[in-house]
C-alpha cells in the first residue's frame, strides 16, 4: 500500500447526541481512501480516519487541540465506532457505542449513546459511562429498538476485542499512521 500525494480526503466528524444536540466536532480528519486500505477493512466496507493535533470543538463551544495521533474506524451497518489512539505505551481503542455513521459530502456524523468500551494496551478491558447512558435513556427516551442495538453493540465489541478481530489489529493501524504521516512530508 504506497501513499499517493493528496489523496487523502479531509472530513470534519461530527457527534451528536439522540435528542439532534452537537456533541463533539473533530475539525481536521483525512480519510484513507478506499484502495489503500488493507484488505481486511475493504472486505468490511469500513471506513477509516486519521488525525492528529486536530481542533476538537465541544457541545459548548469550548475548543482543545488534541495531543494524541488517532485512527478511527466507521462501520456502515455497525452500532459502534472505534478510536485507536497512538499512545506512547502502545494503543489504547476507545470505542463508542454509537448510531451507525451517515456521510455527506466531507462530513461524517453519527449519534453518540454515551457508553463506550477501553480496551488498553495490557489487555484490560473497561465499560465507561453506564451511568450516564442510563440517565440519558431515559432524559432522551431511547426506543427499544435503540437500546437493543446498543446492547448488541456492546456484545459484538467485547467479541471483537477478545478475538483481536478487525480493526483491532496494531500493526495495520501504525503502517496507516507511518504511511499517512509520509504522505505529509512528500
Amino acid at each position: 500500500m504506497s501513499a499517493v500525494p493528496n489523496s487523502y480526503e479531509h472530513c470534519v466528524i461530527k457527534s451528536f447526541k439522540h435528542d439532534g444536540s452537537l456533541h463533539r466536532v473533530w475539525v481536521e480528519n483525512w480519510r484513507i481512501p478506499d484502495e489503500q486500505l488493507h484488505p481486511i477493512h475493504a472486505n468490511e466496507s469500513m471506513w477509516v480516519y486519521l488525525n492528529d493535533h486536530t481542533t476538537i470543538i465541544e457541545k459548548g463551544g469550548k475548543e482543545w487541540i488534541s495531543k494524541i495521533p488517532a485512527v478511527s474506524f466507521f462501520m456502515p451497518q455497525e452500532w459502534f465506532n472505534v478510536v485507536a489512539l497512538l499512545e506512547s505505551k502502545g494503543i489504547r481503542y476507545y470505542c463508542n457505542l454509537a448510531s451507525p455513521p451517515y456521510r455527506y459530502g466531507n462530513t461524517l456524523t453519527y449519534i453518540d449513546y454515551d457508553l463506550d468500551l477501553v480496551s488498553l494496551p495490557d489487555g484490560s478491558v473497561h465499560e465507561l459511562d453506564r451511568e450516564e447512558y442510563g440517565r440519558h435513556r431515559e432524559e432522551y427516551r431511547y426506543s427499544e429498538e435503540v437500546q437493543v442495538q446498543v446492547e448488541q453493540g456492546l456484545i459484538k465489541l467485547r467479541e471483537k476485542i477478545t478475538a483481536g478481530a478487525p480493526p483491532f489489529t496494531d500493526t495495520i493501524i501504525y503502517n496507516y499512521y507511518e504511511q499517512w504521516k509520509n504522505q505529509l512530508d512528500v
